[in-house]
């Protein structure tokens, strides 16, 4: 009975594995492999503590500026705002993250004010003036003071571009600030969300047949039932074209 299992589900990983979608043809930028962007440790708006893993199974957006920024950053905002709504149902496997780089203006209840007004599945994220730098260090942003007329006030330059992971938490895309567009967004984000869908459920497939495998062979043997595993997992990867 196992046996009969355990091909059944060997059929079926190898039928989603021959499915797999081609290559995504993305419009924004392709930077899948970069070493850089790798990961965060901030605090989101409501004070929770957050890094890249806490949103794993969702495409995650991250898009840095700052709530006085009176261009760039509430376009930007608006735009995957619209791109939300034309994701339909699939806007809820997304996760918009803004993360400030005026910390000393930007408050988490400031934040907590500006960034869900664009949508409230939005969240702002910021970290003391040592966390901002760090970010942004990783993330090769850019980020400067500038004096305003009155005497104490100031403006940010800051980097423009938007960060664009996908479910497994690697960085995919830069969408640059004339490619932010809606449609661009709604586009990309729904290529990566396809991608995703199919990893997980051969992923699924695979878990399964690991199960199945150590009630084939003796559970005092889990030697052999790795192995069997890594056999199966190279021939899949084989078919898939991997």
């Amino acid at each position: 009975m196992l046996r009969m299992r355990a091909l059944g589900i060997v059929l079926l990983t190898l039928v989603i594995a021959a499915c797999a979608p081609s290559a995504p043809k993305f419009e924004s930028s392709d930077v899948t492999g970069s070493s850089f962007a790798r990961d965060f440790a901030l605090t989101d708006h409501n004070g929770s503590p957050r890094t890249l893993a806490d949103f794993r199974g969702k495409a995650v957006v991250v898009f840095f500026g700052y709530t006085q920024c009176p261009d760039v950053c509430p376009t930007t905002l608006t735009a995957l705002a619209e791109a939300m709504k034309g994701l339909g149902p699939d806007a809820d496997r997304v996760q918009v993250l803004f993360v400030t780089v005026d910390p000393e203006r930007d408050s988490a209840d400031l934040l907590s004010k500006y960034v869900p007004a664009f949508d409230r599945r939005f969240l702002g994220l910021r970290g003391d003036a040592d966390a901002t730098a760090r970010t942004a260090k990783e993330f090769k942003i850019l980020y400067q003071k500038q004096p305003g007329k009155a005497s104490g006030s100031y403006t940010m330059d800051h980097s423009a571009g938007t960060f664009i992971f996908d479910p497994q938490g690697r960085l995919r895309l830069y969408v640059g600030l004339a490619q932010g567009v809606p449609d661009v967004f709604v586009h990309d984000l729904r290529e990566l969300l396809k991608a995703g869908q199919h990893t997980r459920l051969l992923g699924t497939a695979l878990d399964q047949l690991d199960l199945v495998a150590v009630g084939i062979f003796d559970e005092r043997d889990h030697r052999r039932a790795a192995l069997h595993r890594a056999r199966f997992a190279r021939d899949v990867a084989a078919v898939s074209g991997g």
